[in-house]
């Protein structure tokens, strides 16, 4: 073997310095990480009364002069579509929610954790909080009466019936509360739109809403979760103030010891692992993070949305695992609360791949070299599982031999081929070894052509 065939990634070596990934120093959040870094693949659910328009998520609510923000008001007058838009409760009525029926489906997909959408930026709520009557449980909401209607609830606990580990998103910023968005003033921009300093008690005010409604949502109600997902967490521009941190985490981890925090962005010991939004890393990171991105390329539901393939899907889980991270895969349930039928299709595709492939995902770690060409890797116990991913939507045959520089397997059958009965032949180079694949191999129908794994033992 080469130099540095085994070298796994380590959290361990994570550095604290400032601005950079500082490791939990709790027993029990390390644990925790160090198992949801094996789940590898979760769904995330974006979801929210703002469905029922087929418009981006909240944001149209934002006062920037930026178009992707402000096309959805058209030439409306800001403060009367801010009144249509908080009037959406008052028609939210989605009587085709089943979440069982998206929990079956994320885990035929292999996903092993899900992050829902409890509250977006526009503070509506999607559990039954006591803080607020913006919330779909409200009485001026249609879907209240409902024995479905506290949505968090049945979402997190569909998902825990089907083996998948729970987790809530949580906004920071609450548009609708007037405690950060001052209706004394206009909004200025998604943050908080008065000087903390000169109304003190406005800003406590908001930092007590905040700690309740956490506390209402780790404190047994909705279930054992494994994280919390924090979006936003930023105060003001300036970041002349800060959040109570270390108040937010007493509660939580008050209700469920060991609760794994994400306040993204913070770079703090409230950061247990970091989540790159719509994009996967260049290379390995030496610190827990996760890639969200979108199966379309909105976070919420919108009309004849065009779905990424099971190929292009794949390969971003591929490259995100072989570098360290999990990736967190987002579906946006419409205005009725049904996915759609492309949404199914694709994790129907990545649940087949799933069957044959899913040893070289789960509970593996980086290893160096991480990628040569179109060959990526992972490391799991003895083994090393070399993924063949050729650039490229079109599907492709194998070619009759793979080269691969790094490893050197010690036995004649050390090389398999992962849905494939048959040894694969091979033999030691100059630069390390060629893989010869049967042309029976070859012409095999493969789940997802050509994204395929070679099984190599090292140890």
């Amino acid at each position: 073997m080469k130099k540095a065939i085994l070298s796994l990634l380590s959290f361990a070596l994570c550095l604290t310095a400032a601005g950079q990934y500082v490791p939990p120093v709790e027993e029990d959040v390390r644990a925790n990480l160090a198992a949801w870094q094996d789940l590898k693949f979760g769904m995330f659910i974006h979801w929210g009364a703002y469905s029922q328009w087929g418009v981006i998520e909240s944001w149209s609510l934002c006062p920037d002069d930026i178009e992707w923000q402000y096309k959805a008001r058209g030439d409306m007058d800001y403060f009367e579509y801010r009144n249509k838009y908080e009037d959406l409760k008052k028609t939210f009525n989605p009587l085709g929610f089943d979440p069982d029926k998206w929990a079956a489906a994320a885990e035929y997909a292999g996903m092993k954790y899900v992050v829902f959408t409890s509250k977006h930026h526009d503070g509506f709520c999607m559990f039954d909080t006591q803080q607020t009557d913006y919330k779909i449980t409200s009485e001026e909401c249609p879907f209240h009466s409902d024995p479905r209607a506290n949505i968090t609830r049945q979402v997190l606990d569909a998902y825990r019936s089907h083996g998948i580990k729970a987790g809530v998103y949580f906004s920071f910023p609450d548009w609708h509360n007037n405690d950060f968005w001052w209706r004394r003033f206009p909004p200025k921009s998604n943050k908080i739109n008065y000087d903390p300093h000169k109304h003190p008690e406005k800003w406590t005010a908001y930092q007590d809403f905040i700690a309740a409604q956490l506390d209402e949502l780790t404190d047994g109600t909705y279930g054992d979760l494994t994280l919390m997902w924090y979006d936003m967490p930023v105060t003001d521009e300036g970041r002349t103030v800060e959040y109570d941190w270390e108040r937010f985490a007493r509660v939580v981890r008050g209700n469920q010891p060991g609760l794994i925090m994400v306040g993204r962005g913070m770079k703090n010991a409230y950061e247990n692992y970091r989540t790159p939004e719509q994009e996967i890393p260049e290379e390995a990171l030496d610190y827990p993070w996760e890639s969200c991105i979108t199966m379309t390329h909105s976070w919420s539901w919108r009309k004849n949305a065009a779905y990424k393939s099971a190929h292009t899907l794949l390969s971003m889980l591929v490259k995100i695992v072989s570098r360290g991270g999990n990736l967190l895969l987002n579906v946006g349930p419409d205005g009725n609360g049904e996915l759609d039928p492309d949404a199914y299709v694709r994790l129907r595709e990545i649940g087949d791949w799933m069957q044959v492939n899913g040893e070289g995902i789960y509970g593996t770690r980086a290893v160096a070299p991480y990628q040569e060409g179109p060959v990526y890797y992972t490391a799991k116990d003895d083994y090393v599982y070399a993924f063949y991913l050729p650039e490229g939507e079109q599907p492709s045959e194998l070619p009759a031999t793979v080269s691969l520089g790094a490893f050197q397997p010690l036995t004649a059958r050390s090389v398999t081929l992962l849905g494939s009965k048959r040894p694969i032949r091979w033999e030691k180079t100059q630069d390390g070894i060629l893989l010869h694949v049967p042309e029976s191999v070859r012409r095999q129908a493969w789940p997802v052509d050509p994204v395929l794994c070679f099984k190599i033992k090292v140890k």
